[in-house]
């Protein structure tokens, strides 16, 4: 046990540490997070395909009451029939749509007989940069609508609405802070206009089908938590090995003392020598 005092020296615990701390991100932190992505990724593809061959279904299938929610619907094509609130129409705004800016128009609808729903009327493109257009209002009184069910996001904490010009904007598609914005209760998903709907504007494309390289990633960070330990393993047991030598050379050495060994020397005994 003597041969492994060494490694309570501070270079060594510190390596230690560091190794085991490395080790234990990649197996609860960044592998988890890679699958994690693959995961949702499939499950929108999954979902994705299977609206494309789904016939529409009334909203209050999936959204009947006031609070509903439907993660498990997610893209799914639905009707319904009511009036649009048009003076609680909101923007999301800094929105990319095929890779240009845009604003996308959020507004209320009251479902007959059902509850009111957020509806993503499509988007826009800013005029002069970041200045929002001018929009084309919502039909008024009764129509009937076909969109596609999406998840409501998760707004950043840190910026909250705000008014500009007569205009609410939001910073993300979040249905709880568009209540608080609007004061119009909603439900917990939202419906995104399909083309050639009844206050439709422009109709952003389907996400593409594709897994990705998450699943890659997180398979490279688990065999990155479990070559890191090897390594260290790898180094311990060298230093080892070479301490044995330089014991033993040290009780059969003659007289006359050998020139000291250079560090480069050291490493080299421990760790190998370049050819």
């Amino acid at each position: 046990m003597k041969r492994l005092t060494f490694l309570l020296r501070p270079g060594w615990i510190a390596l230690a540490l560091v190794v085991v701390a490395f080790a234990y991100l990649c197996f609860t932190v960044l592998a988890p997070w890679q699958l994690g992505k693959n995961s949702r990724t499939n499950r929108e593809n999954n979902q994705i395909a299977a609206s494309l061959n789904a016939d529409p279904v009334p909203v209050t299938t999936f959204l009947p009451h006031q609070d509903s929610s439907a993660p498990d619907a997610q893209w799914r094509r639905v009707t319904a029939t009511g009036r649009y609130v048009g003076s609680a129409q909101v923007l999301a705004r800094l929105r990319v749509v095929g890779g240009e800016p845009a604003f996308e128009v959020l507004v209320p609808f009251m479902v007959d007989g059902g509850p009111i729903v957020l509806v993503d009327r499509g988007y826009v493109r800013p005029v002069q940069a970041s200045k929002v257009p001018a929009i084309p209002e919502v039909p008024s009184g009764t129509v009937t609508i076909t969109a596609r069910l999406r998840d409501s996001e998760t707004a950043p904490p840190d910026k909250p609405p705000f008014r500009e010009n007569g205009v609410t904007q939001v910073y993300a598609i979040d249905t709880a802070q568009v209540t608080l914005a609007t004061g119009v209760p909603l439900t917990r998903s939202y419906v995104q206009l399909v083309e050639n709907q009844p206050g439709v504007l422009g109709v952003a494309e389907l996400p593409h089908m594709d897994s990705g390289p998450f699943l890659s990633y997180g398979i490279q960070w688990i065999a990155f938590g479990i070559v890191a330990p090897i390594g260290l393993g790898y180094f311990v047991y060298s230093e080892v090995k070479a301490r044995r030598r330089e014991a033993a050379a040290a009780s059969t050495a003659a007289d006359t003392p050998a020139a000291p060994l250079t560090v480069a020397d050291k490493l080299a005994d421990r760790y190998g020598r370049r050819h």
